[in-house]
Protein backbone atom coordinates (compact mmCIF):
# COMPACT_ATOMS: atom_id res chain seq x y z
CA UNK A 1 0.00 0.00 0.00
CA UNK A 2 1.01 3.33 -1.13
CA UNK A 3 1.54 5.68 2.00
CA UNK A 4 -0.80 8.94 1.74
CA UNK A 5 2.82 11.48 2.20
CA UNK A 6 4.92 9.57 -0.73
CA UNK A 7 1.68 9.68 -2.66
CA UNK A 8 1.09 13.44 -2.08
CA UNK A 9 4.70 14.02 -3.18
CA UNK A 10 4.44 12.02 -5.82
CA UNK A 11 1.51 13.75 -7.88
CA UNK A 12 3.47 16.44 -9.85
CA UNK A 13 4.99 13.30 -11.74
CA UNK A 14 2.56 11.18 -12.03
CA UNK A 15 -0.49 14.12 -12.88
CA UNK A 16 1.42 16.29 -14.55
CA UNK A 17 3.86 13.63 -16.26
CA UNK A 18 6.71 15.74 -15.30
CA UNK A 19 10.40 14.53 -15.37
CA UNK A 20 14.03 15.58 -14.83
CA UNK A 21 16.77 16.84 -17.43
CA UNK A 22 20.29 16.80 -16.58
CA UNK A 23 21.50 20.80 -17.37
CA UNK A 24 25.26 19.37 -18.00
CA UNK A 25 24.36 16.56 -21.17
CA UNK A 26 20.64 17.27 -21.77
CA UNK A 27 19.37 13.74 -20.71
CA UNK A 28 15.99 13.14 -19.66
CA UNK A 29 14.63 10.91 -17.31
CA UNK A 30 11.16 9.29 -16.13
CA UNK A 31 10.25 8.91 -13.52
CA UNK A 32 13.03 12.10 -12.07
CA UNK A 33 15.61 11.65 -10.74
CA UNK A 34 18.23 13.24 -8.39
CA UNK A 35 21.81 12.44 -10.42
CA UNK A 36 22.13 12.05 -13.89
CA UNK A 37 23.80 8.58 -14.64
CA UNK A 38 25.48 9.95 -17.78
CA UNK A 39 27.73 12.37 -16.59
CA UNK A 40 26.59 11.88 -12.68
CA UNK A 41 25.88 15.68 -12.21
CA UNK A 42 23.27 16.91 -9.88
CA UNK A 43 22.40 19.26 -11.48
CA UNK A 44 18.58 18.39 -13.09
CA UNK A 45 15.97 20.55 -13.30
CA UNK A 46 12.24 19.42 -14.06
CA UNK A 47 11.27 19.14 -17.66
CA UNK A 48 7.26 18.29 -18.84
CA UNK A 49 7.18 15.78 -21.00
CA UNK A 50 5.44 15.02 -24.47
CA UNK A 51 1.88 13.64 -23.93
CA UNK A 52 1.99 11.77 -27.52
CA UNK A 53 4.06 9.02 -28.62
CA UNK A 54 4.28 5.61 -29.84
CA UNK A 55 4.04 1.86 -28.34
CA UNK A 56 7.53 0.24 -28.49
CA UNK A 57 6.04 -3.26 -26.83
CA UNK A 58 3.68 -4.28 -24.58
CA UNK A 59 1.89 -7.54 -23.20
CA UNK A 60 -1.81 -8.18 -22.24
CA UNK A 61 -2.20 -9.12 -18.46
CA UNK A 62 -4.34 -11.77 -18.11
CA UNK A 63 -3.34 -12.81 -14.52
CA UNK A 64 -3.19 -10.21 -12.32
CA UNK A 65 -1.31 -9.27 -9.20
CA UNK A 66 -3.06 -8.99 -6.08
CA UNK A 67 -5.25 -5.84 -6.01
CA UNK A 68 -5.66 -5.56 -10.13
CA UNK A 69 -8.35 -8.15 -10.70
CA UNK A 70 -11.06 -6.58 -11.55
CA UNK A 71 -9.00 -5.09 -14.46
CA UNK A 72 -8.14 -7.98 -16.16
CA UNK A 73 -7.80 -8.36 -19.08
CA UNK A 74 -5.24 -5.18 -19.02
CA UNK A 75 -2.32 -3.96 -22.04
CA UNK A 76 0.83 -2.85 -19.96
CA UNK A 77 3.57 -1.33 -23.01
CA UNK A 78 6.39 0.95 -23.28
CA UNK A 79 5.91 4.25 -24.81
CA UNK A 80 8.67 6.16 -26.79
CA UNK A 81 7.52 9.74 -26.06
CA UNK A 82 8.16 12.30 -28.95
CA UNK A 83 11.90 13.14 -28.02
CA UNK A 84 12.97 9.32 -27.36
CA UNK A 85 12.21 9.36 -23.84
CA UNK A 86 10.30 5.62 -22.40
CA UNK A 87 8.00 4.92 -19.77
CA UNK A 88 5.78 1.66 -18.95
CA UNK A 89 2.16 2.72 -18.74
CA UNK A 90 -1.08 0.61 -19.15
CA UNK A 91 -2.60 1.15 -22.51
CA UNK A 92 -6.13 1.75 -22.08
CA UNK A 93 -9.34 2.25 -24.73
CA UNK A 94 -8.00 -0.38 -26.75
CA UNK A 95 -9.30 -4.07 -26.90
CA UNK A 96 -5.77 -6.22 -26.28
CA UNK A 97 -6.56 -7.54 -30.11
CA UNK A 98 -6.44 -4.07 -31.53
CA UNK A 99 -2.90 -3.29 -30.76
CA UNK A 100 0.30 -2.76 -32.44
CA UNK A 101 3.92 -2.24 -31.86
CA UNK A 102 4.06 1.35 -33.80
CA UNK A 103 0.37 2.39 -32.77
CA UNK A 104 0.63 6.32 -31.90
CA UNK A 105 -1.16 6.75 -28.21
CA UNK A 106 -1.31 9.90 -25.82
CA UNK A 107 -1.56 10.75 -22.47
CA UNK A 108 -4.92 10.11 -20.85
CA UNK A 109 -5.63 11.34 -16.86
CA UNK A 110 -7.63 8.11 -15.20
CA UNK A 111 -7.91 6.47 -11.99
CA UNK A 112 -5.33 3.93 -11.33
CA UNK A 113 -6.29 2.02 -8.10
CA UNK A 114 -7.83 2.24 -5.08
CA UNK A 115 -6.40 1.28 -1.33
CA UNK A 116 -9.74 -0.29 -0.63
CA UNK A 117 -12.93 1.42 0.54
CA UNK A 118 -11.39 3.90 2.48
CA UNK A 119 -8.31 4.34 1.66
CA UNK A 120 -6.56 6.65 -1.28
CA UNK A 121 -8.13 6.59 -5.01
CA UNK A 122 -4.99 6.97 -7.02
CA UNK A 123 -4.94 8.60 -10.13
CA UNK A 124 -2.11 9.32 -12.86
CA UNK A 125 -1.32 8.86 -16.70
CA UNK A 126 -2.05 6.32 -18.81
CA UNK A 127 -1.93 5.79 -22.72
CA UNK A 128 -4.37 5.72 -25.14
CA UNK A 129 -4.86 5.38 -29.00
CA UNK A 130 -5.02 8.75 -30.77
CA UNK A 131 -7.76 8.34 -33.54
CA UNK A 132 -7.30 9.50 -36.95
CA UNK A 133 -10.21 11.19 -38.65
Amino acid sequence: MLRVPRYWREIPYRYRLIGSKCKNCSKIYFPPKQRCRVCGSTELEPVNLPRRGRVITYTVIRSPPSGYEKYAPYIVGIIELEGGVRILSQIVDCDPTEITIGMEVEAAFRRVIEQGEAGVIEYGYKFRPIIKP
